[in-house]
């Protein structure tokens, strides 16, 4: 009987161990937390976002760098096959009107319920509070639990221990220091989908802090003349700023910020309407009133809006024009991406350059790395789930070839 390791309770790591059950393989999973599939199930509060129904090769292109990579592990488990993974479990999919795929109840817990229980009787052992420490000097794998120190020697181990970004459930990055130890050739952690700080006023913090910008288009613009441009929603922060369409954005802010210190990005505050339409309305005499309610009355701009209006372009508040201009492509510093662990996921990990194929380790033969360990970044919207199960698959497929050839070795 052959034992496989698969160190890591999230999606990438139950994956993996669905495909590597089978007769002669022995399959345990590790986790280090009391309970599997926490993050899963933290994805799945606001409703279980699977994959994304796009087409293929639109899809890949949200992997950014490594739409290759990604584009290839996706070629063998992509969206349909994990809508056709969770009919198998008996659950029901379906497409939302942003082509988001979920499960027909939205109910991550339900889903993990029931993929537990086919692992289970699949004969898959789950352990946890199992925290994997590395290896010992005789090449054993070393784990604190409970009971005290366990040392495991498996033929093959699967690692998907997750990046850094949700240290409380789990995924700290602690792991990077080991593998680099070992020889692994991993790129630094970085945070994704994250929001970023601004050096605002303490009366635009005191007064604005948790205010939506339920509408407008942001406008970034990288030093290499790289340009990212689209409408959505996002959030004032006491920090700064952050939602779904500066998450979006993120990488290129990011990356520019390392670079050279500060990124700046322009706000369209009212996309729907044109800068003479708006010289035109903003040009009717305010009266008595304040400019605040004039915007609101004249442009339907929230006190928000007017706020930022007045923290970046104060000197334009009593001239139509220069205000109008302002709305429309209003500069907003930003100083920092926030730290790693408020980001919602990360880059960086375990660089494809040092796997094979099959997510082996080249340098650690019967090693495997799936998941958000490996150094790639995507959006949310399904994004990061479909690479999950997809790598954990791949990764899985690879594991179970390994250990195959060694008994095929053993019977010749």
């Amino acid at each position: 009987m052959k034992t496989v390791a698969v160190i890591g309770g999230g999606p990438a790591g139950l994956m993996a161990a669905e495909v590597l059950c089978g007769p002669g393989v022995q399959v345990d999973l590790y986790e280090a937390k009391p309970s599997i599939g926490r993050r899963f199930l933290v994805a799945g509060k606001g409703g279980l976002n699977l994959t994304h129904a796009e087409p293929f090769e639109t899809l890949v292109t949200r992997y950014g760098a490594r739409a290759e990579q990604i584009g290839s592990l996706l070629s063998a488990f992509g969206p349909q096959d994990v809508r056709n993974w969770c009919h198998g479990l008996g659950i029901e999919t379906f497409v939302g009107s942003s082509q988001r795929i979920f499960p027909q109840d939205q109910n991550a817990f339900a889903v993990l319920r029931k993929w537990m229980q086919r692992l289970a009787e699949a004969g898959v052992t789950f352990h946890t509070q199992h925290c994997w420490q590395g290896w010992n000097q005789d090449g054993s794998l070393s784990f604190t639990t409970p009971a005290g120190e366990l040392s495991i020697q498996p033929d093959a181990t699967v690692l998907t221990v997750g990046g850094a970004s949700w240290p409380k459930l789990g995924s700290d990055g602690a792991w990077v220091p080991v593998l680099q130890q070992a020889g692994c050739d991993v790129a630094p952690l970085r945070p994704s989908n994250c929001g970023f700080d601004v050096s605002w006023t303490e009366h635009f913090r005191e007064r604005n802090s948790g205010e939506p910008l339920k509408s407008v288009v942001l406008t970034f613009t990288n030093s290499g003349g790289e340009t990212f441009e689209r409408k959505g929603a996002c959030l004032i922060t006491k920090n700064g700023i952050e939602g779904s369409l500066i998450y979006a954005a993120s990488p290129l802010i990011r990356d520019e910020i390392t670079e050279h210190g500060s990124a700046i990005v322009t706000l369209d505050l009212a996309p729907d309407r044109t800068v003479e339409q708006l010289i035109e309305r903003l040009s009717i005499p305010r009266g008595s009133r304040t400019v605040s309610s004039h915007l609101r009355s004249k442009v339907r701009l929230q006190g928000v809006e007017s706020g930022l209006l007045r923290e970046f372009a104060a000197d334009a508040m009593s001239d139509p024009v220069r205000l109008a201009h302002a709305i429309k492509a209003l500069p907003i510093p930003l100083t920092a991406a926030r730290p790693i662990d408020e980001a919602i996921s990360t880059a960086g990990g375990v660089r494809f350059e040092s796997l094979n194929a099959e997510l082996m380790v080249e340098s650690h033969p019967g090693l495997f790395c799936a998941g958000e360990m490996l150094d790639w970044e995507a959006p949310t919207g399904g994004y990061l789930l479909t690479a999950c199960f997809a790598s954990g698959r791949v990764a899985g497929q690879g594991a179970l070839a390994w250990v195959n050839r060694d008994m095929s070795q053993d019977v010749g």
